[in-house]
Formats: C-alpha cells, sequence, structure tokens
C-alpha cells in the first residue's frame, strides 16, 4: 500500500492524530497478554489454506499470525509504524512467508483494490480510526461478495476492564475536538448496523455475540497497571494530562481499584482479567 511519507520537518499537526497517540506507547507489551484469545478468536472464523485475510489495526500480529499459521495468506495493516515494524520482525522470527505487515489507515486503505479478501478481521484496531463511515465503507469495500468482515469493538459503560480504562481516563483528558466521534460507538448494535448500512450491508447480514479476551499475565494487577501506564497510549495521555491538574494520584488510585477488582487469578502475584466485546460479523 502508498502511504504519505511525512518529512522530518513536518510540523507536529501534519500527522495523524491516531498515529501519534498509537507510537506513544508500545502496544507490544499489551498484546503479548492476548496471545491465546487472539488465537482462540481466529480459530472460530472457519479459516481454510489459501485464503486472503486483511487484519486491520492489526497491531504486532496478535489476530494476523495465528490466521496465516492456519494457511492463509494475511496482510495487516495498521496506522502505527512501531507496531508494524514489530509486526514484521514477528513474522520472520515465527518462518512465516504468506503474512506481511505494512502502514495504513483504516479510514483510506490505499493500494488494495476492491473485492480482495475473503475474510477481513479487525480486532480492537478499526474501532479507534476517524472516519468510521469511511471505516465501514473502506471495509466492505476491499472484502470479496460473499466474504466476511469480523470487529472486536469495546462497549460503552461495560463494567469489565479496558471499557472502564476508557471511561475514567477520559474523564481526565481535555475535551476531544470538534467533530470527534467516540471509538465507543463501533460497541453499540444500532450504530454498527447503521454504518454498515451505509457501506451497503443490510441488517440481515450483520449479526452480533458478546465475546471476551482474557488478559494474562505472570505478575500482579499492580503491575499490570504499570504496563498500562507505561505503553498504552490513551493511559499515557490521561496521566500527562492528570499530572497537569493536580489529579494524578487520584487517577492512580481509581484505576488501582479496577485492576484489583477485575484481577480473576487466585495468585496475587499473576494476572487473570477478562474483558467483555462485541464481536460483529457482516457478510458481504
Amino acid at each position: 500500500m502508498n502511504t504519505q511519507t511525512i518529512s522530518p520537518a513536518s510540523t507536529q499537526q501534519a500527522i495523524h492524530p491516531n498515529k501519534v497517540l498509537w507510537e506513544k506507547g508500545d502496544f507490544t507489551k499489551l498484546a503479548a497478554t492476548m496471545r491465546d484469545s487472539g488465537a482462540n478468536l481466529i480459530h472460530q472464523l472457519g479459516i481454510k489454506p489459501g485464503m486472503e485475510v486483511l487484519d486491520l489495526g492489526c497491531g504486532d500480529g496478535t489476530t494476523a499470525i495465528p490466521a496465516a499459521q492456519l494457511g492463509a495468506n494475511v496482510l495487516g495493516v495498521d496506522i502505527a509504524a512501531n507496531l508494524v515494524e514489530a509486526g514484521n520482525k514477528r513474522v520472520k522470527e515465527e518462518g512465516l512467508k504468506n503474512c506481511t505487515f505494512r502502514e495504513g489507515d483504516a479510514a483510506d486503505l490505499k493500494g488494495i483494490e476492491n473485492d480482495r479478501f475473503d475474510v477481513l478481521v479487525t480486532v480492537f484496531g478499526a474501532m479507534f480510526a476517524s472516519r468510521p463511515l469511511d471505516v465501514a465503507k473502506e471495509m466492505v469495500r476491499v472484502t470479496k461478495p460473499g466474504g466476511k468482515i469480523v470487529m472486536g469493538n469495546w462497549i460503552p459503560n461495560d463494567p469489565t476492564l479496558v471499557a472502564q480504562i476508557l471511561k475514567i481516563s477520559s474523564a481526565y483528558t481535555p475535551a476531544p475536538p470538534a467533530g470527534f466521534v467516540s471509538p465507543m460507538l463501533w460497541g453499540i448494535e444500532n450504530e454498527v448496523i447503521e454504518r454498515f448500512a451505509q457501506a451497503g450491508i443490510p441488517k440481515e447480514r450483520i449479526s452480533f455475540q458478546k465475546d471476551t479476551f482474557t488478559f494474562r499475565a505472570p505478575f500482579s494487577s499492580a503491575q499490570f497497571l504499570d504496563t498500562f501506564k507505561t505503553y498504552y497510549g490513551p493511559m499515557m495521555n490521561a496521566f500527562e494530562a492528570a499530572k497537569q491538574n493536580g489529579k494524578e494520584l487520584e487517577l492512580e488510585n481509581e484505576l488501582k481499584a479496577l485492576f484489583k477488582r477485575c484481577n480473576e487469578s487466585k495468585d496475587e502475584n499473576a494476572t487473570l482479567i477478562p474483558a467483555t466485546l462485541l464481536r460483529v460479523t457482516a457478510i458481504k
């Protein structure tokens, strides 16, 4: 895919804000705790050798690599250059010849032809892209007739971990710019139906189910919170804003309580946190 080259002299304003957000930290540190869930989801999608699969907002390959291991030809697209680099490194380490990662924007999939993919997967990826109607249209455009689009989206006000992280973090950060559309709207069924309808897929070909991604880590929930603070862009922004407003300790305590409440591990030195998502399946 062709991507716009930004010269070093370009201003920060010229860079896509989502690119800035997801390159700010290192999501691979969090993705490493979700590998099993990513593989489990992929194994439910009926992916077979030779299929063409697009992983949109692929990160470093939590779902792309399991799809390639099933024999599909996989393209991963992510807006963050550091995650694309990490994904291609993992592909090389796994010895996979049928998987590659490249930079791109889910709202404008330049260089990807129409009707190419049998399956398009996007787990906590495309939901964060700007211009959601364009995202829906692009996902439909690049999927083959009869092909399947599968989204995993966090659900607004859900009591489990990530929805609550995003809710809490947003309370400590400045108001978004005019025209901002919350990514959490992708977790509302009627909103998803409307967006895909505008992209040409009727509601009869869209289905929903609640699903779970589980975070597993060999350290305490307090250490897991430290991982989020250090590497997860939205939380990093929240702590920076809270510090400026003298509310850093308040935010810290709120999140510590959340992580402790959500941790289901019986070992205080381990983390096991299930988080609920909305799985969307749309058939073109």
